[in-house]
């Protein structure tokens, strides 16, 4: 059976728990919260969460995780079938990630841990957000799902990433970044409402005091 290592608070966990819930495929969670002990690095190399065990070994990188998700177990496809559409999917899911959710990261203590960001990681987090949101608006379907019709991979990426920047706009940086995106809006509820996500955020709001207590502790 595979295992998921990670936490409920991880957005990135969350993307490889949903694809895997969305897939009907059995899995074991094991909590897991990543660092630079020996015992960590010997599951994943960089000390990051999410991890997936396999029969072979550990994955980790979450588009690297997806991939091997979708390319070896059966259940529910989560890309197209043309090779074309596999890539559109690939890099709608890179573009969210490089250009939305790694720039609002940058703010994140802020946003939701109480600490402070420096002026100048918050002015580069703004353009950086406006820059990425403009690109998806561009590159997304949004049809309803951000590369066409099916649900895909790129989805997962969108579904753990835009909420989270828009919070880091509307709390840390002034700015609505879905004011002028009602597409992206759109699917954000539609995304809500999958029966899945019912569980995974009922995982994380069960996690999260315990989470909330390592990072006042100084332990993450």
């Amino acid at each position: 059976m595979l295992k998921l290592y990670g936490f409920s608070v991880s957005n990135y966990y969350n993307m490889v728990k949903l694809a895997l819930l969305e897939k009907g495929l059995p899995f074991e969670e094991v909590a897991f919260y990543g660092g630079q002990a020996p015992q960590a690095l010997a599951v994943s190399p960089r000390g990051k969460v999410p991890v997936l065990e396999t029969e072979h070994g550990f994955l980790s990188e979450t588009s690297v995780i997806l991939d091997y998700i979708e390319q070896t177990q059966g259940g529910k496809a989560l890309l197209p079938a043309d090779p074309f559409g596999q890539a559109k999917v690939r890099e709608l899911l890179k573009e969210i990630e490089l250009y939305i959710e790694l720039p609002a990261r940058t703010c994140y203590a802020e946003s939701f841990f109480g600490m402070s960001v420096e002026p100048l990681v918050k002015e580069k987090a703004r353009a950086d957000l406006l820059a990425g949101f403009s690109t998806l608006k561009r590159n997304g379907r949004f049809a309803p799902f951000v590369a066409g019709e099916q649900l895909t991979l790129a989805d997962l990426m969108f579904c753990f990433s835009v909420d989270l920047a828009y919070a880091v706009g509307k709390k840390v940086l002034n700015i609505d970044l879905l004011a002028d995106f009602p597409q992206a809006k759109a699917l954000l509820q539609l995304m809500g409402e999958n029966p899945h996500m019912a569980r995974i955020v009922a995982d994380k709001e069960a996690a999260m005091p315990a989470f909330m207590e390592m990072i006042r502790s100084g332990k993450r």
